[in-house]
């Protein structure tokens, strides 16, 4: 079967290119009798209309009288191809119908059960198009072949063979260590084929084993559904249940709906009634996904039982990335020892497993510490470094994390444009990812960039639209954050009594936390929102005094509040004058 160009099309359409032709031209894979039926047919059904009728092409593409018989149908003619088969190659096509989309030569004899010399003569007989090592079936073909495979009756075995030959696909996928650039490329390959095995047979066992993949791929709206699928089968193997039902959980962390999860989490860990490697996956994949919204003790405590159970039983991998979690914790407490203490050590292990996702998570603490120490050049290249390993493996829900991080050093050093360029590229990143969590990172990004600029009411829409789902997802640390900048926006405007209202919630939220460097910046946004020049002074010293005894004293970049507000503090008198514009 030869291939018509989109010039045949228009000619024969007789209508201009638009999306409903385009689809026609692919539907039909361009074949020119089927393309000549078609044309037969604008005129009654409209062009719209016979899209929308595709689905039963066989009985709507239907030629007249005054041509050869096998012309005069599109069946007619694939009926015409068929008749020339010998018995193992009709087999073999009717049952490369089950596959979605294109497939490997290992696939189709898999499924098959028949050798691939099959599949490679019907390749040179054009019925199965060959391209980049890869195979699919015109549509046409595809649909007249089910409707052969279903008349046999095979199609329930044949679809059976195909679900267990991609599940033994998922489980051979090596997504940790050396290999994983080239599987998360093979697997992206299999997508709609994993899809049709899905839909065909839900199982636990297939969500599972694509689970990580999903993951570390963003999709995490496909991994919500399709493992809610399979959960709502019953009959299954409970550690299959419980494994499957801690992922579910941890993959709604971040969904636009999200809510708070700790009762969640502890439910699916009561999946796991004994300790052992299994809970130890649940209790870090449940932490790394709330790190930034759930209870820092019981998050702490979880990963602390992780760690143990990893380092008894040799488990390298998870303890690499318990340690990367475990690190991520402690930014919330400022405890740069200890970040960069778990971190080196999460880094060291994934160089030996030689895993690239690993190494990005592990050097996330490092970043942070070299940012809140002012180290901005070293927080700079440990994100130019994640960004091209992050784009390398497709992951782009972290090369939105990591550019709207870099982003922020642009802003710590004063290059405002280039900071909105990265925040804006982060966050069109996140969007199409629909990753809520990298979406508020790089709008807050956005948000802080316009304060400082004197862009009030922008930075104001900016950092309220998050306050909403932070309480949603129980992100305390968030709320204090957005609230002191709310704080902040305020007393910029002169609204000081607002600010003094805002900061007090950041300081409650703060507290609430145990977040010291937060608790020093709501003391800082109290300063800039009092009345009394002389208590402002007493309130910056107070946060300063607190950030040096954790051993964090204010950076440099970050000093744009606290300068200005300590600059007006000292020159004004002892009281506030409103019409000296003090504080």
């Amino acid at each position: 079967m030869l291939t018509a160009d989109r010039l045949h099309l228009q000619v024969v359409l007789a209508a201009g290119i638009d999306t409903c032709v385009e689809a026609i031209c692919q539907r039909l894979d361009g074949i020119p009798l089927a393309l000549e039926l078609a044309a037969t047919r604008v005129r009654a059904l409209g062009v719209q209309g016979l899209a929308d009728r595709l689905s039963d092409r066989f009985r709507v593409l239907s030629g007249g009288r005054g041509v050869p018989e096998r012309q005069r149908t599109l069946r007619a003619t694939i009926d015409w191809s068929w008749d020339l088969l010998d018995e193992e190659e009709r087999t073999m096509l009717r049952r490369l119908a089950v596959h979605a989309g294109t497939f490997s030569l290992e696939a189709a004899t898999a499924v098959s059960r028949l050798p691939e010399q099959t599949v490679l003569s019907l390749v040179d007989k054009s019925l199965v198009v060959a391209a980049a090592g890869r195979y699919r079936l015109l549509e046409s073909v595809a649909d007249y072949s089910l409707e052969r495979l279903t008349e046999a009756g095979e199609e329930a075995a044949t679809r059976r063979q195909h679900a267990e030959y991609y599940l033994s696909l998922a489980q051979r996928a090596e997504l940790r260590g050396p290999e994983q650039q080239a599987w998360l490329r093979r697997l992206d390959q299999e997508s709609a084929n994993f899809r049709a095995a899905l839909d065909a047979v839900p199982n636990l066992k297939l969500v599972n084993a694509l689970a990580w993949y999903w993951y570390l791929r963003g999709r995490l709206g496909e991994a919500r559904r399709s493992i809610a699928a399979a959960l709502d089968v019953p009959g299954q193997d409970s550690a299959d249940r419980a494994a499957a039902t801690v992922w579910y959980v941890g993959m709604t962390a971040t969904d636009a709906k999200g809510t708070n999860l700790t009762a969640a989490s502890e439910e699916a860990l009561k999946l796991y009634p004994e300790e052992g490697l299994g809970q130890a996956r649940a209790l870090w994949f449940l932490t790394t996904t709330q790190w930034a919204y759930g209870d820092r003790t019981l998050l702490r405590e979880r990963i602390d039982r992780a760690i143990a159970t990893f380092a008894q039983h040799g488990e390298t991998w998870g303890l690499a990335a318990a340690l990367s979690t475990r690190a991520q914790l402690n930014i919330v407490h400022a405890g740069v020892d200890d970040m960069v203490r778990d971190s080196r050590r999460s880094l060291e292990l994934f160089d030996e497993l030689g895993d690239d996702w690993g190494r990005l998570q592990a050097t996330y603490s490092l970043i942070v510490a070299a940012e809140i120490s002012g180290d901005y050049p070293t927080a700079a290249r440990y994100l130019d470094d994640a960004i091209r390993r992050a784009e390398d493996l497709g992951l782009w829900t972290e090369v939105s994390f990591r550019t709207a991080g870099l982003g922020r050093i642009a802003l710590l050093t004063g290059d405002y444009d280039r900071a909105d360029e990265l925040h804006e590229r982060a966050w069109r990143l996140a969007i199409e990812q629909s990753n809520k969590s990298a979406e508020e990172y790089a709008e807050v990004g956005l948000g802080l960039s316009a304060r400082w600029q004197g862009r009030l009411e922008q930075a104001e829409t900016h950092f309220t639209k998050w306050l909403g789902w932070l309480e949603q997802v129980g992100g305390t640390p968030g709320i204090a954050f957005i609230r002191a900048q709310l704080g902040f926006v305020a007393e910029q405007r002169g609204e000081f009594t607002k600010a003094q209202a805002l900061h007090q919630q950041s300081y409650a939220a703060a507290v609430q936390v145990g977040d010291e460097r937060a608790i020093a910046l709501a003391l800082e946004g109290l300063a800039g929102a009092a009345g009394d020049p002389g208590r402002a002074l007493e309130l910056l010293d107070e946060a300063e005094a607190l950030r040096r005894s954790v051993g964090v004293p204010l950076p440099p970049g970050e000093r744009f509040d606290v300068d200005r507000i300590s600059r007006r503090a000292t020159s004004c008198p002892a009281r506030r004058r409103p019409s000296t514009g003090c504080p």
